[in-house]
């Protein structure tokens, strides 16, 4: 039985291919910066491309979230969402929030913290929109049939994400306590909650594409949860090592952040012996190539990536490099983009009745959207360690290095632009499919 209300996850997954778009727009005028071809600079400088790119990744992830949580929540609870128009008043107040802050962004109304330039006047209107999607949420949970795992670890996941967002909002005089408060922001979310949010949503998945006993995936759940809070709470350190805090940090974030990887590993090896004990062939093969995907590009992106140079005797060189952005592109595609891709490949056919599975298109956009961004990654990671190698051991100036490295640039535009007919494709195939339809909601 599908329930009717899901079909508002449609409109949050449209909200996500829009904002998508617009952030690969800002991704490539940057890439050209880095080449040497800035010639967009008076209109839009380089700081202000990359705060509408890193925000407009935030705002899509978190819409591709919301949508999911619309779509599988109703469904685990076994109940009807309690309102569709407020989800509706959430979604539109979550494009106005994200409007306006690519509008203040271009007029420089920031206040200039790293990854959370959003003006604080907006920060209140994101957070009524966020209580008023975990009510819908939790109120839905409240009055449904069952509480299931997948549904409250992934509840629990968004509870968290909202809760964790108010420390960013608190303003200090102190540049180190300011700092040590933001990652509490944006580590806790990417390398901490957002992980339960994907394991929910892979959960879920696995068990409508695998066939899978629901008891026996949802073990597997408690297992990330508990390395995912082991790991990723006092994983933390690491961005504490040169901010001007105690030095034990050193010592915790060391330790605890060579763990981080357990978390992203568990959750492939979980979708791989998840898939080889599944006995149902499930049409949606999209589905499944995005689900394991995304399990197995995760722990490669956020597991080992992040290891290599999170430890303190790396990181003292890699720190604020484009090592970063490596680690950053491949963790957070694998991670967080490559779910959403997978609960829209599979909620999408189910919303409008047309039964869209193993397309060639779908799979190419799987395929040359991963190959174009394993290239980002390679070419990030070449200049990243000569950046490392040249400023930081030889000591050249940072803008000689960044001319000398610009020849990378040019490998990671054509593989950008690789990675934009990927997506793409996936954008086509998502309008292809058409709009949600009520009969087809119901089986």
């Amino acid at each position: 039985m599908k329930y009717k209300s899901q079909k508002v996850a449609y409109w949050f997954f449209a909200l996500s291919m829009l904002l998508l778009s617009l952030q690969l727009i800002y991704g490539l005028i940057m890439g050209f910066a880095h080449a040497g071809m800035d010639g967009l600079h008076e209109w839009i400088p380089f700081n202000t491309a990359k705060a509408v790119h890193t925000n407009l990744l935030v705002v899509w992830l978190l819409s591709g979230f919301m949508g999911a949580a619309y779509y599988i929540i109703p469904e685990e609870a076994q109940h009807e969402l309690v309102s569709v128009k407020l989800a509706y008043v959430q979604l539109i107040s979550l494009a106005v929030v994200g409007v306006l802050a690519i509008i203040g962004y271009h007029f420089n109304i920031w206040e200039g913290r790293k990854f959370l330039e959003i003006p604080r006047g907006l920060d209140y209107l994101v957070v009524v929109n966020v209580l008023l999607f975990m009510g819908l949420i939790l109120m839905t949970l409240w009055k449904g049939k069952r509480k299931t795992t997948t549904a409250l670890v992934l509840t629990m996941g968004l509870l968290f994400a909202a809760l964790l967002y108010l420390p960013g909002m608190i303003d200090f005089d102190s540049q180190v306590l300011d700092s040590f408060f933001r990652w509490w922001v944006v580590h806790l979310w990417v390398e901490g909650v957002w992980e339960l949010i994907m394991g929910g949503i892979l959960s879920f998945l696995l068990i409508k594409l695998t066939g899978v006993d629901r008891e026996v995936i949802e073990k597997w759940l408690y297992v990330i949860v508990g390395l995912t809070f082991l790991s990723g709470i006092l994983g933390t350190g690491h961005h504490y090592y040169y901010i001007g805090v105690n030095k034990i940090w050193l010592i915790v974030g060391g330790i605890f952040s060579a763990l981080e990887p357990l978390a992203f590993l568990a959750m492939a090896l979980f979708a791989v012996n998840m898939y080889r004990k599944g006995e149902k062939k499930h049409p949606n093969k999209t589905a499944l190539l995005w689900t394991i995907g995304s399990a197995i590009v995760s722990f490669v992106g956020a597991g080992l990536l992040g290891f290599a140079h999170t430890l303190p005797q790396t990181n003292i060189y890699t720190h604020g490099t484009i090592v970063t952005a490596m680690h950053g592109h491949l963790s957070f595609w694998g991670a967080y983009a490559m779910i959403v891709f997978a609960i829209i490949s599979y909620a999408l056919p189910n919303m409008t009745g047309r039964k869209f599975y193993d397309t060639a298109r779908g799979r190419m956009a799987f395929w040359i959207s991963n190959i174009g961004m394993i290239g980002m990654t390679v070419a990030f990671g070449v200049a990243g360690v000569a950046q490392v190698y040249m400023e930081r051991k030889m000591k050249v100036d940072f803008m000689s290095v960044q001319k000398d490295i610009e020849v990378h640039f040019w490998v990671l535009i054509i593989m950008a632009i690789l990675f934009i007919v990927g997506i793409t494709l996936y954008i086509i195939e998502f309008f292809k499919h058409g709009q949600p339809n009520d009969e087809a909601l119901i089986e």
